[in-house]
């Protein structure tokens, strides 16, 4: 069973930048393909970002793309989200995702495993 723990939350200003992490334990986290998603109050949740199992292809959604980078470290088995000029509507909850395919998606039906998230809170 795969296990997902998302860290680096908390409360900034507009334009300031945050780094999100997910630590993973209990599968092969090198094999799989992994991806963020978010979910503001009282809004479905969103794509934000996913990336392949060896870091090669990423992919962004609009909102999010030339703020935000997805990364990847194999060895430590954690997946990283570092948001720069963060806007107040990315306040959101943000949930770290692993599939059981090692190609990406911005579908989250798509994904096996959820973290329990981290909140994100930007004010203006």
């Amino acid at each position: 069973q795969v296990q997902l723990v998302e860290s680096g939350g908390g409360s900034v200003q507009a334009g300031d930048s945050l780094r999100l992490s997910c630590a993973a334990s209990g599968g092969t986290f090198s094999r799989v393909g992994m991806g963020w998603f978010r979910q503001a109050p009282g809004k479905e949740r969103e794509f934000v970002a996913t990336i392949s199992r060896s870091g090669g292809s990423t992919y962004y959604a609009d909102s999010v793309k030339d703020r935000f980078t997805i990364s990847r470290d194999n060895a430590k088995n954690t997946v990283y989200l570092q948001m720069n000029s963060l806007k107040p509507e990315d306040t959101a909850v943000y949930y770290c995702a692993a599939r059981t395919s090692p190609l990406g998606s911005s579908v989250f039906s798509e994904y096996a495993y959820r973290g329990q998230g981290t909140q994100v809170t930007v004010s203006s």
